[in-house]
């Protein structure tokens, strides 16, 4: 989870190419927002050769950001079914199809916040980021899903639906710390796992995300 600009498509494009690199772990990541092209345009400045790596069938894209211009109502056959339950039936058969294809073992859905605003009731929500949570569980592979952080701050912020069903959380946050704004990043919770919860600073190189993991912001 993170605000914008603290690099949560650079940090989770970094967990799938390193996936790859050093661990021969096939990667899949899934476009809400952006295309095909302005995404490997973009990380190719990290180094990253997507493209290279999908011809390798090592990695594939999905470009899942129609799911936005889906009408009200869609009809398969003889039945008629509303866009939210759509949309998400879509997702998870593209997502499934993909991972099958390249037999991959991480997955990155970027960002997650296209399909939650489909549901503004709160159990609908919840059901439906279950739903996803369960369908990405049951591929095997390790998955992280992006999410918008909705107010900055370690006071007071407000804990976001996505916070409690997700098996871990890692935020990223531009923090004013003295006269500086310093970009920080802190495992809030990662289950089956100890984990440093302090705030540590990062930032985004020509490498991508480096973190400074023996300094504390404060």
């Amino acid at each position: 989870m993170g605000g914008p600009g603290t690099g949560k498509t650079i940090l989770s494009t970094q967990f799938l190419v390193k996936g790859v690199e050093l661990y021969s772990d096939n990667s899949v990541f899934v476009s809400l927002d952006e295309s095909r092209e302005h995404y490997y345009t973009e990380m190719k400045k990290f180094g990253w050769d997507l493209a290279k790596l999908e011809k390798e069938k090592k990695f594939a894209f999905v470009d899942a950001s129609p799911i936005r211009k889906i009408p009200g109502e869609v009809t398969i056959g003889k039945m008629t079914i509303g866009k939210k339950e759509f949309s998400m039936l879509s997702l998870v058969e593209a997502i499934r199809a993909t991972v099958k294809a390249v037999d991959a073992r991480r997955i990155v859905i970027d960002p997650i916040a296209s399909l939650v605003f489909l549901y503004p009731d709160i159990v609908e929500r919840r059901n439906a980021l279950l739903d996803l949570m369960e369908a990405l569980v049951g591929t095997g592979a390790t998955c992280l899903i992006s999410s918008e952080l909705r107010r900055i701050g370690i006071e007071r912020r407000a804990i976001q639906l996505e916070e409690y069903l997700a098996h871990g959380v890692i935020i990223l946050q531009s923090l004013q710390v003295g006269r500086s704004l310093v970009r920080v990043i802190q495992v809030e919770k990662m289950r089956e796992t100890p984990v440093d919860t302090q705030l540590h600073p990062y930032r985004i190189s020509e490498n991508g995300i480096d973190i400074f993991a023996k300094e504390s912001v404060f």
